[in-house]
């Protein structure tokens, strides 16, 4: 069974999601150029969405490289020297996770991505073995050390506490055994039409500057564009329960943290600068059972075209629509449930109009009940 989310948002001018050349990300999709916004942006603003962990109960996942700073904190917030605490914090850190940064000796050379659950009982493992690891031979702490990460893998393995890592699983390349299978696909967005870069000339005054004094106290340049984005995103709900430890009702809280959080996540980029702060103009959530997978981005692999007076969101919902129509009338179909939420009341849907709920909360309910 999967859950997908299709989305149809427009934002104002803004730079989302920023290149090695501090421009917004850009793609060429049916031979133009489309603006996107990439998936693991999008995840992370999904995931650090406070509505996220208010629905699923259980607090998110820390993703880091000092892990080291973290286990050392709640080592001597139980009473631990700081000396010792830092020490075995980064003695448990190398075996853990294979490899240190090599300029930086007590941060990893990877991210490392835990849940609240196992930091606590990382912390309460290394105090209960903390006169071996901290008055014993080397060889004796590193062969006590490598005996515990040992067990703590085993106690993880292929499953966590923290919804979001269950969502977005995690990999350790040097350690393939942490590594846990994604239960969520999130696509690039990109936008339903062709994109042109603008460009932002900017001066900003020095305020304490004399007036026979010219000159900007700072100038510089920032690119951005303006774009109504296709989002699409899906849940393998077997893969979601496996990864909870077979806890069905986080799973089902899990889906629903998921849907308000993809609705209500925006990229911080350059906010400050844009506040692009625009909420979805259409969402269409399916639950199915058939196996198969839709993505409708190629409603728009023909670049959708503004339309008079009504810019793009319009033609954008419409061209859903009628790939919509098209695929369910070539293939056969297992829904458990289709449910849409349309915020352009111009927009007449041919085709998922008997889907239409009346708003946010129907629309996620109707999502939620065939999980149960």
């Amino acid at each position: 069974m999967f859950v997908e989310l299709h989305m149809i948002q427009n934002f104002a001018p803004a730079n989302l999601n920023r290149d090695d050349t501090n421009n917004p990300k850009d793609t060429e999709f049916g031979g133009v150029r489309r603006a996107r916004i990439s998936s693991q942006c999008l995840k992370r603003a999904i995931r650090t969405a406070p509505i996220f962990a208010l629905v699923t109960g259980v607090d998110t996942g820390i993703r880091t490289r000092w892990v080291t700073r973290l286990l050392s904190e709640e080592l001597q917030k139980r009473g631990q020297d700081v000396a010792q605490a830092e020490q075995v914090a980064q003695a448990f850190a190398e075996a853990y996770a294979g490899k240190m940064d090599s300029t930086q000796k007590d941060r990893t050379s990877v991210l490392l991505y835990l849940s609240r659950q196992e930091i606590e009982r990382f912390t309460q493992a290394l105090i209960d073995r903390w006169p071996a690891l901290t008055s014993g031979t080397e060889k004796q702490v590193k062969e006590a050390l490598n005996d515990l990460v040992k067990q703590l893998i085993k106690e993880t393995k292929e499953r966590t506490s923290a919804p979001d890592i269950a969502l977005f699983g995690r990999m350790l390349a040097d350690k393939p055994e942490l590594s846990l299978d994604a239960a969520c696909q999130v696509a690039h967005a990109i936008s339903t039409h062709r994109i042109s870069m603008d460009m932002d000339f900017f001066t900003a005054v020095d305020d304490l500057q004399e007036r026979s004094e010219t000159g900007a106290g700072m100038m510089g340049y920032t690119g951005f564009n303006s774009a109504t984005f296709y989002r699409y995103a899906r849940i393998d709900w077997e893969q979601l329960v496996k990864n909870l430890n077979g806890d069905r009702d986080l799973a089902r809280r899990t889906v629903e943290g998921f849907l308000r959080a993809a609705i209500v996540a925006i990229p911080t980029g350059k906010q400050n600068s844009f506040a692009a702060q625009n909420p979805p103009s259409f969402l269409l959530g399916v639950v199915r059972d058939d196996g198969m997978s839709w993505s409708l981005a190629n409603a728009f692999e023909r670049p959708v075209s503004a339309f008079r007076d009504s810019g793009y969101i319009r033609p954008s919902i419409e061209a859903l629509d009628t790939y919509w129509a098209q695929l369910t009338g070539a293939f056969p179909q297992n829904f458990r449930a289709v449910a849409a939420l349309n915020l352009e009341p111009e927009v007449a849907l041919m085709h998922l109009g008997s889907h239409l709920k009346p708003n946010l909360e129907e629309w996620v309910k109707a999502l939620i009940a065939p999980l149960a």
